[in-house]
């Protein structure tokens, strides 16, 4: 099992320019403007990624776009992003249909920690679509379940419309060796759940220490490394995902660079003090 665990964080891609063509097996509508589109190679060999990692994904005849896999790392034939409709290329690949095809470059970028976290506590926080990335870390962590200590995953959104993967989240919810905490912004009165940031969650929450992922809007990101801090947290063990600044997914158009690093070839995933100067630059 070891093994296994270090090759899902050797993944790479001989060739990062070849596009590979694969066919869509169903679109799947999440939230308003967000749906889990599920992919098949068409060349019919496998598709391997480590948690945490992203594709480039080509909607012919438009463009390419980032988009962190949000699916099962154990299923090699068969790949997962979830995509927001925020521009013209998310917007096409969000209406493509079963049998269209789409390309695909990558795997890309560094993983999350899941190897080091073996032993450990283990917490996952997540703000709004920053749920995706994480989905497969979470995928991972529960089939080698018994390798790692507690486990809590928080997530936060806006309203309880926006909530992401929601049948899954109560799925999870409903283990016995996993703890679930969900927080909005704002609700009505049928919500019953806690209402607030997600940084509110982390002191109700059972795990104390250990590994921490993270992933959301940069400014959640910057309040929930404070509140992780103040909750005795080394700074080495908080990860954050910078996704949102990926751009061409080898880092040769310059427009990922944040200071001396590029989120497509040194990340997404960091450990925060190689990013903690470059997380209080307005603007990053």
């Amino acid at each position: 099992m070891e093994s296994q665990l270090l090759e899902s964080e050797q993944t790479s891609l001989a060739d990062p320019m070849a596009t590979r063509p694969f066919r869509v097996a169903k679109n799947q509508r999440e939230i308003d403007g967000t749906h889990t589109i599920e992919l098949r190679p068409a060349d019919g060999d496998g598709f391997r990624f480590a948690p945490g990692q992203f594709t480039m994904m080509y909607a012919f005849g438009i463009g390419e776009v980032p988009i962190s896999i949000s699916g099962d790392p154990a299923r090699a034939g068969t790949l997962e992003q979830t995509i927001r409709s925020v521009g013209a290329v998310s917007a096409a690949l969000c209406k493509v249909r079963r049998d269209d095809t789409v390309g695909i470059r990558g795997p890309f970028g560094t993983p999350w920690p899941v190897v080091p976290a073996v032993g450990n506590d283990v917490m996952l926080i997540a703000g709004g679509i920053g749920l995706a990335p994480l989905r497969p870390a979470i995928y991972h962590l529960l089939r080698n379940r018994a390798r790692y200590g507690k486990i809590s995953i928080l997530y936060g959104t806006r309203q309880p419309a926006d909530i992401l993967f929601r049948s899954e989240l109560e799925s999870w919810r409903g283990r016995f060796d996993l703890e679930v905490l969900v927080t909005v912004d704002s609700a009505g009165r049928d919500w019953r759940a806690p209402v607030g940031p997600v940084t509110t969650l982390i002191p109700r929450a059972a795990v104390r220490e250990g590994i921490a992922m993270v992933c959301g809007p940069e400014i959640m990101m910057r309040f929930t490394v404070q509140t992780l801090l103040d909750r005795g947290f080394d700074a080495d063990q908080i990860f954050l995902s910078m996704e949102r600044n990926m751009k061409c997914g080898i880092g040769f158009c310059g427009h990922c660079q944040m200071g001396p690093a590029f989120v497509c070839k040194d990340g997404p995933v960091f450990a925060y003090p190689d990013i903690e100067k470059l997380m209080r630059v307005r603007g990053i």
